[in-house]
């Protein structure tokens, strides 16, 4: 069970980022947020789901300076 909870905190993460990209300020400050609380390995997977996500949404952009 607790090999799950590190991949929980990054699909939550994910999950959090999505419902709030209607709004860049916020998406930025949960996305450093997340940045605090997930660990190394995750935060590289963060990165990768993060470029993805942010390729169509110009708004979004700027997040990408906290990588």
């Amino acid at each position: 069970m607790f090999s799950n909870m590190p991949r929980t905190m990054l699909e939550y993460t994910k999950t959090v980022l999505q419902k709030v990209s209607f709004d860049s300020s916020l998406f930025c400050k949960e996305l450093e947020k997340a940045l605090t609380r997930l660990l190394p390995i995750e935060v590289e997977e963060l990165k990768l789901w993060l470029r993805s996500y942010i390729f169509d949404k110009p708004e979004l952009k700027q997040s990408i300076i906290y990588l």
